[in-house]
């Protein structure tokens, strides 16, 4: 697989604060990574950084091998985004807002207009001003002009933003459709729950350092994980850190590792052991025990 974006020590100060510390990251074809933090954490900045719209202190940026430093028009010839809101005219309609995006690049045709508006499920609605869009409409059109240019690489601040659960799951087929096809796509949300269900690489941000980039499973597996006990009884367990207790289950968040010795224990206290079964913990779980708890994301 070809490597699309690779950031390296990413640094940023605006006056004397430091924004961004240490950011690394990287994307290959058909990654969709999800990157998340709390706010204040630096992902806005971080994005901002990689497309050029703020310039890099200390640390670097590659798009399909080009530097942004030094070859900003070839590193982003291949890039498509948006960042915060959707760039739009208001007063024109969807299919006029795509025909100036188009007017931008060389050689896009008709044809390509008419494949992105439908790509995003706009068919019916291209020729009403956008004035009259509802806010996830906006999204989708948003969307569609990022995809004029036939990128390899999407970055997509808060794309869900305004759509309906219908919208959602169209964009998250979207999505998987064109990582499938060899796109890699960044994507900064705060809708841990939508994320997981689409992206196979997370990098978590907190205080302007990536603290992890990982893929989705092994991420969920690297520390701790909770296993749910079945027992004949709770009564005369003597367990720490217990948690979920019935009378005849309970869960416990512990490494792999220390699962045969906490049986051993239980055998020690005669408790039968009926079952041990690692229950499955969720993107948002994981984000608060990496990032310290924090709810605010």
């Amino acid at each position: 697989m070809e490597k699309i974006l690779e950031v390296t020590n990413l640094a940023k100060k605006f006056a004397s604060k430091e924004v961004l510390k240490n950011v690394n990251m990287t994307i290959y074809e058909g990654d969709i990574l999800a990157f998340i933090g709390p706010n204040g954490a630096g992902k806005t900045t971080t994005i901002k950084l990689i497309l050029g719209l703020q310039s890099i202190d200390k640390g670097k940026v590659l798009i399909n091998g080009y530097d942004i430093n030094k070859d900003f028009v070839n590193a982003l010839k291949r890039v498509g985004s948006i960042v915060e809101n959707p760039d739009l005219y208001m007063y024109l309609t969807g299919y006029e807002n795509l025909k100036l995006r188009a007017n931008l690049y060389p050689n896009i045709k008709e044809e390509k207009i008419q494949e992105v508006v439908k790509l995003v499920g706009l068919e019916s609605r291209i020729n009403d001003k956008v004035s009259k869009y509802s806010l996830g409409m906006r999204q989708r059109l948003g969307i569609a002009q990022s995809l004029l240019n036939e990128p390899n690489l999407l970055i997509f601040d808060e794309p869900t933003n305004g759509l309906d659960p219908e919208g959602i799951k169209d964009l998250r087929i979207l999505l998987k459709s064109l990582a499938q096809k060899g796109m890699g796509i960044l994507i900064s949300s705060h809708n841990l729950a939508q994320l997981e269900s689409f992206c196979n690489k997370v990098c978590i941000i907190d205080k302007g350092i990536s603290i992890d980039v990982n893929s989705v499973d092994k991420l969920k597996h690297q520390n701790i994980s909770s296993y749910i006990f079945k027992v004949d009884s709770t009564q005369n367990i003597n367990l720490k850190n217990m948690e979920n207790v019935s009378n005849d289950s309970f869960t416990l968040k512990i490494a792999q590792s220390k699962v045969p010795g906490i049986i051993n224990t239980l055998v020690k206290q005669n408790i039968k052991i009926y079952e041990v079964k690692e229950e499955q913990i969720s993107l948002e779980e994981v984000f608060f025990e990496k990032a310290g708890g924090k709810k605010n994301v």
